[in-house]
């Protein structure tokens, strides 16, 4: 747009020079008439030739009438304008053998012997001089200003990138950051103009730490502060039902027994969820340990366990050992609370098998059952917190919440599946 307007101030300037030019030469033609060369004469027309080809490299074109009278001299016949308004100075455009000419008509009086006389001076110029002339004026300004166009876009690039740099450190902080890591980031050497942005990011970090731990801290505190007097009202209910004579009475004792053990496994598992979550410390403590032991160690224990459900435990691995980085209190938990969900939701003469193999990169755990299994629709309610498909029994419905914690944790997935020809497979991924 700036070229456009620039191209176009141009041509008007150029075309007052290309006017002027034309004017100059008629006021020099007119002033080589005398009131006694009243007639033509060649010698005249020899000073008008010499004097406009020195002046312009460009052929022009011109003529002096004298009326009355006639021709003095000239190279190209115009039409002769109108002179009975006086003297007059006008610009047009002339026609000659279908090409367009610039011309001017100069007329003034002349004082002759034979009285006053009217003098017309013409000079007409091809319009290839007016366009040579807006092709000049068109390289001198584009040829700079594209230039500058060129200097100004790499200043503006190297300006905004060295003034957007510090956000995109910004972002690199913010994307090689951890969930958990809610430490103030680093201002460094940012501008100014950032350092209240910083000031701002680091005191919500800040506050979201403050307010995490404090919720941490409560779950904790309150967990603990459950557990002592549940364990004791479990121990009374047990002397209670053992020393109670009464059949109603020792039914009411189990039933209170039954609610107090549900409470103390609700309190365990919101201890361990507490652990899992990503804010807190302590989950994130790792060791170099044999994953593969782990899971037959685990499944040896759950085995007693299985023999009073009637369930068939087995556990099968193509490894002998798996080493990787994990917190071995949280992974246990994780694969305690699978097996003990598989025993405690599938029928009696149900067969349950662990499954640990290496696939890509992976440790894949798999805990297959043979049981009902979960509908589609409730494959991903299961790990919902507090989700139960099923109000009996004496889950408290974080078991599957705590596995997705424990194994996203350690940079793992979790999915279920269905087993063939009927069963739930639970399988984890866990990178090496």
């Amino acid at each position: 747009m700036g070229a456009a307007l620039s191209y176009q101030v141009a041509l008007h300037y150029a075309d007052q020079l290309i006017d002027e030019s034309l004017q100059q030469s008629a006021r020099a033609l007119a002033a080589m008439v005398h009131p006694d060369n009243a007639y033509p004469n060649s010698a005249l027309s020899k000073n008008a030739s010499t004097l406009l080809s020195e002046s312009s490299g460009e052929p022009v074109y011109y003529s002096a009438y004298l009326m009355p009278g006639g021709l003095l001299f000239g190279n190209l016949k115009f039409s002769v304008p109108n002179h009975g308004a006086g003297p007059q100075r006008v610009f047009y455009t002339e026609q000659v053998n279908g090409e367009e000419l610039r011309a001017i008509a100069l007329v003034q009086p002349i004082d002759t012997s034979e009285g006053r006389k009217w003098l017309t001076v013409q000079v007409a110029k091809s319009h290839d001089a007016q366009q040579h002339l807006y092709r000049d004026l068109f390289l001198a300004m584009v040829i700079p200003l594209a230039l500058l166009i060129l200097t100004t876009s790499a200043l503006v690039w190297w300006g905004i990138g060295r003034g957007l740099r510090p956000f995109k450190r910004l972002q690199q902080l913010l994307e090689s950051r951890k969930p958990q890591d809610l430490s103030p980031l680093d201002i460094g050497d940012a501008p100014q103009e950032l350092v209240t942005l910083f000031g701002a990011l680091n005191h919500l970090l800040v506050s979201a730490g403050e307010s995490i731990d404090r919720q941490r801290h409560f779950i904790g505190d309150a967990a603990h502060q459950l557990r002592t007097p549940l364990a004791g009202l479990k121990s009374q209910t047990e002397l209670a039902m053992r020393e109670s004579t009464s059949e109603f009475q020792s039914e009411r004792l189990a039933l209170v027994h039954t609610s107090a053990t549900r409470s103390i496994h609700l309190v365990n598992q919101l201890l361990t969820l507490a652990r899992s979550e990503p804010g807190n410390q302590s989950s994130i403590l790792r060791v170099h340990m044999d994953l593969a032991r782990l899971i037959r160690e685990l499944t040896a224990e759950a085995v007693p366990r299985a023999l009073a459900a009637g369930i068939d435990l087995g556990c099968e691995s193509t490894l002998n050992e798996a080493w990787i980085e994990g917190n071995s209190v949280l992974l246990r938990e994780l694969f305690v609370n699978l097996v003990e969900n598989a025993i405690k939701y599938i029928p009696r003469g149900s067969c349950v098998t662990v499954r640990l193999q290496e696939q890509k990169g992976h440790f894949i755990v798999e805990v297959e059952d043979d049981g009902p299994g979960i509908p589609d629709s409730d494959k991903q309610r299961v790990f919902e917190r507090f989700y139960r498909r099923q109000q009996d029994g004496s889950g408290c419905g974080l078991g599957m919440a705590i596995v997705r914690e424990i194994a996203e944790r350690h940079g793992g997935t979790v999915s279920l599946r269905d087993a063939i020809p009927h069963g739930l497979i639970v399988r984890i991924e866990l990178p090496h």
